[in-house]
């Protein structure tokens, strides 16, 4: 009898077959880079990424959603946990934790975002990267590399993919962006950040674009479940479990969006870092009414600092296709209101800056703001689309009772990488945010940690400062 041996091929290997280029030379990218490996310049922004986001996270936190969300989890996990929920004085289980400062972050839509990824990459990675930072007691350096990498992926899938039209970006491609982070910190090979990454793909959420127009606060969610799940498909992926061989390309080239462009995902892989072309925001509302906010600015110093409600007959807004979307003037709530460049434009000239408390229910309710938001018409100018993503402009123009028009026009956002906010201006959105929480002396102290933040060993010291009570109390 003659006996037929037969080599058996691993299924890692059967894997590795059908894995595109980008997919292998991504895995390969993220499991050797080094702190050392990044710019001075990636660095110092990504350092100023973690604290912007602790301060949406703490200022989030504070709302009455947050707060009923925290108390309920609260209460059926028991307090054990060792992630701290940013704001509240609790800690929680990473998971939770991290699905809480997800969300929180992205109450006041005040978060960072990237431009040319059509989102905001930062929040979805950030909340994860703390928590698996502060269950392992990595180092800071390792920190910042994890928040880096995680941005860059996450941006490069949003980059190299057109979501739908019905699709809102908060929890698709960001929940890559996550798992890429937890991966990192644990130290995993390319083959783990391989399967990590398709396991992830997996995980975006059918979210809708109408949540934020209608708002819909389940939005504010998205961002919190895409730090969960990142976390998660890491485990998933120790576990033994598998994703498709190429999930990004299926899910972001056929299922929730199209036109996936896989060169796009290694175009200038470790020279061009996505965090260092970020934007930040001072305006307390959607992205897409900070350019006509920025001109109404203009306008409103024009005339000297302030405008006079009743002596506006009509405000003209040409802008940009999702901007133009914008156009409801009857907010029903204070998500609704910040998606309503109606309402944005005309609380700026009310309460004199698009702030926090430009939105909040009291100033919704101002029967002067509400009149004058009737009496703004905002129109697409398909000359300004054409200008999109590098350029996000807008056109405006008051007329006055008396006959008099002003107009102003710009073409970019104020705190985009083309006219960026400075260092000190971001430090003072941050003591903004976190000092009704904290108080000043609590806030300079996590300032100080920050900045330092690439020579600690450990970045518990980081997260000590963040379980801090708010100064007011919780309950």
């Amino acid at each position: 009898m003659t006996i037929v041996t037969q080599n058996v091929i691993p299924a890692s290997v059967l894997l590795q077959a059908g894995q595109p280029q980008w997919l292998q030379q991504w895995g390969r990218f993220a499991a050797d880079a080094r702190f050392a490996d990044l710019p001075a310049a990636v660095v110092e922004r990504t350092k100023l990424v973690l604290l912007d986001c602790i301060g949406a996270i703490a200022a989030g936190m504070q709302e009455p959603e947050m707060r009923n969300f925290v108390a309920q989890l609260g209460r059926r996990e028991g307090g054990d946990g060792q992630v701290p929920v940013i704001g509240t004085g609790r800690r929680m289980s990473a998971l939770l934790a991290s699905l809480l400062n997800g969300t929180a972050g992205t109450m006041l839509e005040l978060d960072e975002g990237n431009q040319y990824a059509r989102g905001h990459p930062g929040i979805h990675v950030i909340p994860a990267a703390l928590a698996a930072g502060e269950r392992l007691a990595v180092s800071g350096p390792d920190l910042i590399l994890a928040i880096a990498l995680g941005y860059e992926i996450g941006s490069r899938v949003g980059i190299a993919s057109k979501l739908r039209v019905t699709m809102h970006p908060h929890g698709t491609w960001g929940t890559i962006g996550a798992a890429l982070t937890a991966a990192k910190l644990e130290g995993a090979t390319s083959d783990q950040v391989i399967e990590t990454i398709n396991l992830a793909s997996s995980f975006g959420l059918s979210t809708s674009r109408r949540t934020m127009l209608e708002g819909g606060t389940v939005r504010n969610t998205y961002a919190g479940f895409s730090n969960q799940l990142g976390l998660v498909a890491w485990e998933l992926q120790t576990a033994g479990f598998v994703g498709e061989t190429d999930g990004v390309g299926t899910v972001y080239g056929t299922v929730i969006a199209e036109n996936f462009r896989p060169d796009e995902m290694v175009l200038d892989l470790g020279e061009r870092w996505e965090i260092a072309r970020n934007y930040f925001k001072r305006h307390a509302a959607c992205r897409y009414t900070h350019g006509a906010l920025d001109a109404l600015g203009e306008i409103v110093r024009q005339v000297g600092g302030s405008i006079d409600p009743m002596a506006v007959e009509a405000i003209e807004v040409d802008t940009y296709v999702w901007a133009a979307q914008l156009d409801s003037a009857e907010p029903k709530n204070m998500l609704a209101a910040k998606f309503s460049l109606p309402f944005a434009l005309a609380t700026f000239i009310v309460n004199g800056a698009a702030s926090v408390p430009a939105f909040r229910e009291e100033a919704q309710a101002n029967a002067t703001a509400r009149d004058l938001g009737r009496r703004v018409t905002v129109r697409e100018d398909a000359t300004l689309t054409a200008m999109l993503p590098g350029l996000r402009p807008a056109r405006v123009r008051v007329r006055f009772s008396d006959g008099r028009q002003l107009s102003a026009e710009v073409l970019t956002n104020k705190g985009d990488t083309e006219d960026p906010y400075s260092p000190d201006d971001v430090r003072a959105k941050f003591r903004e945010l976190a000092e009704p929480v904290w108080g000043s002396s609590h806030v300079e102290h996590i300032i100080a940690e920050v900045d330092a933040i690439e020579g600690a060993p450990d970045i518990r010291g980081l997260t000590g400062l963040l379980a801090r009570s708010p100064q007011h109390g919780w309950s």
